[in-house]
């Protein structure tokens, strides 16, 4: 069977095109300013990576984080939560059953979503919920959608953002990507929250023909390069968000004592989570660019078991 989107998939396939067509999304768009209430301890859940973005905007607060399968026990766990942030992009599958929890149990919540008609809109309410602008793009990506979240939040501007990948980061990136068998990125520990973001796009990107790993400089100095790549199994050290001699600094108390292949790659001036987030996800769309095409080629196959597993449609493209 022909894949619907084929057309599609071949122009806009890889993530970093991707990353820079949602940037630019954002900048002819504007982003909802965003109100996560004035709660002393918020309950803040989401699936997946909308958990992670949670984590992100409700960072350094009291609150309470949990995902479709642990929000019952949470609250229950949790009394003293007083407010709600529920972030999903599309506002379907388990948001209408947890929005309609949280309301049940009297709890003011507000909700994050990319969808306009989403059902869990007229649970919350329209007055705290906030739409988000989303691009069409292949299945898994959501690029735009936490992207965006984030964005509102931190304040980086989506246009200085674009500019500087263009300018800054597409030219230091190696054309031979291909060479290497895995990836471990290194983070400051004031990035830690998207380390498992970019597990997750290698996970659905590349697993298990490419490696990809994600660290923070603290957690790097525990066991992490135990063993020696060889000619065969290169692994390529990406850092991400180091500022002028911070990493040459620390260079030599990580235990990379056996010569790691390193790529620094350079950090926006006073970047914060999206700056990095869109960094991250654009370099792994490169790897994408060199590496065979792992996810396009499975892509359809894997939506005909999904939707015959979930007994609807699983579309490759997301709209």
């Amino acid at each position: 069977m022909a894949l619907a989107y084929q057309n599609f998939l071949e122009k806009f396939m890889n993530l970093d095109e991707c990353v820079l067509r949602a940037l630019y999304l954002f900048e002819q768009t504007g982003l909802p300013e965003l109100d996560l209430g004035d709660y002393k301890r918020p309950f803040v859940v989401g699936s997946g990576n909308a958990a992670v973005t949670g984590r992100i905007l409700l960072e350094g607060t009291d609150a309470v984080f949990a995902d479709e399968s642990t929000y019952e026990k949470k609250l229950e766990a949790c009394p003293d939560v007083d407010g709600a942030v529920l972030i999903s992009a599309s506002g379907e599958k388990h948001a209408p059953v947890i929005a309609s929890e949280l309301k049940k149990r009297g709890l003011e919540t507000r909700l994050l979503t990319c969808n306009s008609d989403a059902s869990a809109i007229s649970i919350v309410g329209e007055e705290r919920s906030f739409v988000f602008p989303k691009q069409t793009e292949p299945y898994t990506y959501n690029t735009s959608t936490y992207l965006g979240m984030i964005l509102a939040k931190t304040g980086e501007d989506p246009a200085l953002i674009r500019q500087f990948i263009n300018e800054d980061i597409k030219g230091v990136i190696p054309d031979n990507l291909a060479d290497y068998l895995g990836f471990y990125f290194l983070l400051p520990e004031k990035f830690d929250n998207l380390r498992e973001m970019f597990l997750t796009k290698f996970d659905e990107l590349f697993a298990p023909m490419v490696f990809g790993r994600a660290f923070t400089f603290e957690q790097s100095k525990h066991a992490k390069t135990v063993i020696k790549p060889d000619s065969e199994h290169r692994e390529l050290v990406v850092t991400m968000g180091y500022y002028g001699g911070e990493w040459m600094y620390n260079k030599g108390k990580v235990p990379f004592q056996h010569d790691a292949e390193i790529l620094n790659l350079p950090p926006q001036a006073d970047s914060g989570y999206g700056s990095i987030m869109a960094s991250g996800y654009y370099f792994i769309g490169r790897i994408q660019s060199q590496k065979p095409s792992y996810f396009k080629d499975g892509i359809q196959d894997f939506c005909e078991r999904a939707s015959s597993a979930a007994g609807k449609r699983v579309d490759p493209i997301v709209s």
